[in-house]
């Protein structure tokens, strides 16, 4: 997992957008180990109370779950999951798009602030590309 800490983008955000990544391109399966929160805070050299923070928020997502004693787990429909609440999001800015458009609010207005958003680094839509890769 890489992570920056120069970034405008919360660590937890950071850590949460991993793991999604890491669901989506199989490299963590279902029911498959994700890292523990002791292992991964002296790998990325990361308070281990904004990790919990990261999983706590996987785990309300239904992305994880934990086995006490054994450590967290990818949920066997945590793909599914995703792909769900990525296509929601687009679904969400696709509506938002024909409000301002209704308000007459022009097409490059709305683009702009889209590529204003993205290059702020804004969390919410990190986690929503579609393609995992939003530089």
């Amino acid at each position: 997992m890489l992570i920056d800490k120069h970034s405008r983008v919360p660590l937890y955000e950071q850590v949460i957008a991993q793991v999604e990544r890491g669901i989506l391109t199989g490299e963590f399966m279902a029911d498959e180990q994700i890292p523990s929160v002791r292992q991964l805070s002296m790998e990325l050299s990361v308070n281990p109370n904004t990790l919990q923070k990261a999983y706590s928020e996987l785990e309300r997502r239904g992305l994880c779950y934990t086995v006490p004693g054994n450590g967290r787990f990818v949920s066997k429909d945590a793909a599914t999951r995703l792909r769900t609440m990525r296509r929601e999001l687009i679904e969400r800015v696709e509506q938002l798009a024909r409000e301002l458009k209704l308000s007459g609010i022009s097409e490059q207005d709305v683009i702009s602030a889209v590529k204003t958003a993205y290059k702020e680094g804004a969390g919410a839509l990190q986690r929503s590309d579609s393609e995992g890769d939003n530089k």
